[in-house]
């Protein structure tokens, strides 16, 4: 969203906070869709029994095949669940499925061996179930359409999408679902608000504050030679040092300098990690940084 205002001055920070909160809706709606598409994808085994069992030479593999993979206690908890199902409705979830793709999905890993293995199996347990899943959904996303799906719905699915890869990960290892299963991974208002509102209007308030106080540092750096993705970074981490008492300033160095490993160039790590080390340095010498509780300065 800074970088949205720093290329269209026309943006008022109110436009911008709306954009964010529907950023955060988008990153929920993207958990739910996934979800979704688990049990979407598994649900096809239904058609693979009925077309096995509608050949007039059946094999061994296909008499002995089950929907299990769907028909399970486990994908059932999901399936069968209200206020997953209450969710999807009300966002408007199951809109965005495409048939196709999902279908293409459970061909291609109906082929696979760890399927052909779980089908094998006499005797089957939770874990069993839970394995396969996390197959199912290994295998959906390696797929290379995989990403262009996510991102013609949700174009912010490259910056969520190790977020939502963790949580899918966790839903299935957590399964059977409990009945508000979901809301375990809704966005907080602590995070969401409290935080990221707070950490992007400070920003973009206090902008000539916090270019005052970078500019100094970078020494042999002309201010107008640093890229743009660096300098609102740069901003971003000054801000939190000086107005997140809670938050350790360990913990900021190591979160702005792995972002800047995701948004801005090779070097840029070590650029933003030099500046933001001398800034810390120099703040703390002339007592400006306060944080709350012990060894929150370390």
């Amino acid at each position: 969203m800074l970088y949205t205002m720093s290329r269209d001055k026309d943006l008022s920070l109110y436009q911008v906070l709306n954009h964010y909160r529907k950023s955060i809706h988008k990153s929920f709606d993207l958990y739910l869709f996934n979800v979704l598409q688990l049990t979407e994808v598994a649900k096809y085994s239904y058609k693979d029994a009925e077309k096995r069992a509608s050949k007039h030479l059946p094999s061994a593999e296909d008499k002995a095949f089950t929907p299990k993979i769907y028909d399970n206690e486990l994908m059932q908890s999901i399936v069968n669940n209200k206020c997953f199902w209450d969710l999807v409705k009300s966002r408007k979830i199951k809109e965005l499925l495409d048939d196709d793709t999902n279908l293409k999905y459970y061909v291609d890993f109906s082929e696979s061996d760890e399927y052909k293995a779980y089908l094998s199996q006499t005797e089957d347990s939770d874990q069993n179930h839970k394995d396969i899943f996390l197959h199912q959904y290994r295998f959906c996303y390696s797929n290379e359409s995989f990403d262009d799906e996510m991102e013609s719905e949700f174009p912010c699915w490259m910056d969520d999408k190790s977020l939502i890869m963790g949580s899918m990960k966790k839903t299935i290892k957590a399964l059977p679902a409990t009945e508000n299963f979901c809301e375990a991974y809704r966005p907080t208002d602590e995070t969401t608000v409290e935080f990221g509102e707070v950490l992007l209007e400070k920003v973009v308030n206090d902008n000539d504050e916090l270019l005052g106080i970078i500019e100094p540092a970078l020494k042999n750096w002309d201010v107008d030679r640093v890229a743009i993705i660096d300098m609102i970074i740069l901003k971003m981490a000054l801000s939190e040092l000086l107005s997140f008492p809670s938050i350790p300033t360990k913990v900021t160095l190591n979160e702005f300098v792995e972002i800047s490993k995701l948004y801005s160039t090779d070097k840029s790590k070590d650029f933003i990690n030099g500046i933001l080390d001398r800034l810390m340095k120099q703040l703390d010498k002339e007592g400006k940084i306060n944080k709350e509780g012990r060894g929150l300065k370390g």
